[in-house]
């Protein structure tokens, strides 16, 4: 594999792109497609965090050159700006053109988290509404999930609202590493408002309460599962932002409480699975 592949790889945040796709397979499973539909989700899914990754590193290239980030593949030179900016276009074009093989609404959903997401990096980052891209994004997941079947009714509320509550505690807790870099750079997000208990305190709060809601939400009275999914949910943040507070005395940077998320996602997706179809 070439250096330049290598860089794209890099570029593309490979961890959160490999999650959210696997979520969104794991998600039309549960609500009921078959091999072809799941097949065109996560390909769907997939081409779109490819372009929200590679945009985000091409129009963070300057600020992380300004803090040295060389991990990032841009400022290494693993990955030149043109080759990013092509795979965005080339990625946001398939996105759209892979949807069109689900349903209309299905693909007008996905592309609405697209746009979210594209909005987020430029210029709503640095904003007090930082966090309503990641709640739109997260939430039009499962709705193109679900509207992807032919023949589907709506999302349920309750799948909905649980997923930007997921993502919007995901953006509390994936800024945490960079706080003092952002800063550095004239980055002035939501959480960057808060400070870093205020942004641990949020995606505690937002993480819980989509965990409580995918409990709650479904038909039927809370199961065992469902309550040790919660409790699961107080005590993986906990242990994530206290590893990341080691790591940051330490000298390193504290992504543990990013990865803390994505194991919450891993549950919530387990309580779907647990609770049958959706739809």
């Amino acid at each position: 594999m070439s250096s330049s592949v290598l860089g794209l790889v890099r570029a593309s945040h490979p961890e959160p792109t490999a999650a959210v796709t696997v979520v969104a397979g794991l998600l039309a499973a549960a609500v009921g497609h078959r091999p072809a539909g799941i097949v065109a989700v996560l390909l769907t899914v997939l081409a779109s965090q490819l372009a929200t990754g590679w945009s985000n590193d091409l129009v963070d290239a300057d600020r992380d050159a300004a803090v040295g980030r060389t991990d990032k593949p841009v400022p290494a030179g693993a990955v030149s700006r043109r080759a990013l900016a092509l795979a965005v276009a080339v990625a946001v074009v398939a996105t759209g053109l892979i949807a069109l093989t689900t349903t209309g609404p299905a693909a007008w959903c996905v592309l609405l988290g697209l746009a979210s997401a594209l909005l987020y990096n430029r210029p709503l980052k640095s904003t007090p509404v930082s966090v309503l891209p990641y709640a739109v994004s997260f939430g039009s997941l499962p709705a193109f999930v679900v509207l992807a079947l032919p023949g589907a009714p709506a999302p349920p509320v309750w799948l909905v609202a649980a997923a930007a509550c997921l993502g919007a505690g995901a953006h509390f807790a994936n800024v945490l590493p960079d706080l003092a870099d952002d800063a550095r750079t004239g980055v002035h997000g939501l959480p960057h408002r808060l400070g870093p208990a205020g942004s641990r305190a949020a995606a505690a709060g937002l993480l819980l309460a989509a965990t409580v809601i995918l409990v709650v939400g479904p038909p039927g009275p809370p199961s065992w599962t469902g309550l040790s999914a919660v409790a699961a949910a107080v005590a993986v943040p906990a242990l994530g932002w206290y590893a990341g507070r080691r790591a940051a005395r330490a000298g390193g940077r504290p992504v543990a409480a990013f990865r803390s998320v994505l194991v919450v996602a891993l549950i919530d997706v387990a309580l779907l699975l647990a609770s049958g179809r959706v739809v």
